[in-house]
């Protein structure tokens, strides 16, 4: 599999806070990049409005892609796509 970057769909901010992380996504990564996501993600959203997770999956086989914190908030087709890589 290409690499991908992680993004956070995010949701309303609370009032003076930040926005909360409504699901977590995977993008392929841009062409000749490896940080910045491509237009979408795998599962088809765009990810113009999307935040780039901070979090970095530890790259080995069978470990985790996404933030054990928002592990409950991962989309289920990209979960499909980035965790065969």
């Amino acid at each position: 599999m290409s690499e991908f970057v992680v993004v956070y769909e995010l949701g309303e901010a609370a009032e003076g806070g930040e926005p909360s992380v409504r699901h977590v996504h995977a993008a392929p990564a841009a062409p000749g990049m490896t940080a910045v996501p491509g237009p979408r993600t795998f599962c088809g959203r765009d990810t113009f409005a999307m935040r780039r997770a901070s979090w970095q999956p530890p790259g080995q086989p069978g470990s985790a892609w996404c933030d054990p914190q928002y592990a409950s908030l991962v989309c289920p087709a990209c979960d499909d796509e980035a965790g065969d890589g």
